[in-house]
């Protein structure tokens, strides 16, 4: 590939990779591995790609690879996580429209097992056999972080994005 076609992939896909990547690392510089690692990826293996139409998701799934090879390196999803006392749900008058962007906001709260499984689960649409497979967990133990996410995103809900929507009288 010629270096200036590499550098438009790269321009047109770095900032969605990045968005990729930021959903399952927190610190910047394993972030920044993470897309150079994905890149270096999608650039030698370039030539596996079947189908053109297919480059994007083709892509994000590489840097979604890269980020979970990272986190296998320094994160136990196999840790037992107690249940969390679930916040009171919304009032009619609390039912503000909740933004994707302020969800992924409050995924950053999360455990990291918690938010990769959501994410892998929720955003990416892999199955809890196939996340179990990429993880190395069982599908028990997948779907126990599933829900877990889950539970603490409704509390965070409740008790970080409505309560700053009341307190600033909207």
């Amino acid at each position: 590939m010629h270096r200036d076609a590499q550098r438009q992939v790269y321009e047109l896909m770095a900032p969605k990779l990045y968005h990729t990547c930021k959903r399952y690392l927190k610190r910047e510089e394993l972030i920044e591995e993470a897309m150079a690692d994905a890149f270096y990826t999608i650039f030698t293996k370039l030539d596996q790609l079947k189908e053109s139409k297919a480059f994007e998701a083709w892509a994000r799934k590489i840097a979604v690879n890269q980020c979970l090879l990272s986190l296998k390196r320094n994160v136990n999803f196999n840790i037992y996580i107690e249940d969390m006392a679930v916040g009171a749900e919304p009032s009619e008058s609390q039912s503000v429209g909740l933004e994707e962007e302020d969800l992924l906001k409050l995924l950053t709260h999360l455990p990291e097992g918690c938010k990769t499984v959501f994410n892998l689960f929720a955003i990416e649409g892999y199955s809890h056999k196939e996340i179990a497979t990429m993880l190395n967990i069982s599908e028990g133990t997948s779907k126990s972080q599933l829900n877990v996410s889950r539970t603490k995103l409704k509390e965070l809900v409740n008790t970080i994005y409505y309560q700053n929507v009341n307190s600033n009288g909207k």
